[in-house]
């Protein structure tokens, strides 16, 4: 028997409210995801970490711009986390 508020018979049925969905606890996420693409996100990281270059050989003492240079490296380092982070998000945990 059908009621005006149930699905039809083979209808899925919507996610119920209260139900934690992967990935719905990030800020921003309001659409459900693609699933992660391998290649593209090892393609995102390489990249990134690309922009790192070799590691400065002076010592922080010696130069006034390697703060500078530890800030971008820090914040290329965060941009390959949060790209982890979201591919982590698509995935279903079983």
């Amino acid at each position: 028997m059908s009621t005006a508020s149930s699905p039809p018979n083979g209808a899925s049925q919507p996610p119920r409210p209260g139900i934690p969905v992967p990935g719905a606890h990030l800020p921003g996420v309001s659409a459900p995801q693609e699933p992660a693409d391998p290649s593209r996100i090892k393609a995102d990281v390489d990249a990134l970490l690309a922009e790192l270059g070799p590691r400065p050989a002076v010592s922080p003492a010696e130069n006034t711009e390697t703060g500078a240079d530890i800030t971008r490296r820090a914040r290329i380092l965060e941009q390959a986390h949060d790209v982890l982070v979201d591919a982590l998000a698509t995935v279903d945990k079983i």
